[in-house]
């Protein structure tokens, strides 16, 4: 304290009022694609996704791209994984 004067503290997250509906909906209205699906690939992370043929997916097992004026989600493609110098192969 210098002179009388207190610096502001920032208050954590968890400590701000939840944001209304009506806020939500507007900071999400001003996004870009590119911001859009990245919060997708965030919320993607509490999702399951059903499928007609009794199959469910993660969120988290999609790739969110944009595609022109839309944003696509595509299974991922696991990468392949290589084995390290020396080391034979499982199935060899």
């Amino acid at each position: 304290m210098l002179f009388g004067k207190r610096r502001s503290r920032v208050v954590p997250q968890s400590y701000r009022p939840v944001m209304e509906a009506s806020e939500v909906i507007d900071l999400f209205s001003r996004l870009t694609l590119h911001q859009q699906a990245a919060l997708l690939r965030l919320i993607s992370r509490n999702l399951s996704v059903a499928l007609d043929d009794d199959e469910v997916y993660m969120g988290y097992e999609f790739d969110w791209d944009v595609d022109g004026a839309m944003i696509v989600a595509r299974p991922s493609t696991p990468e392949p994984q290589s084995l390290p110098a020396g080391e034979p192969a499982a199935d060899a």
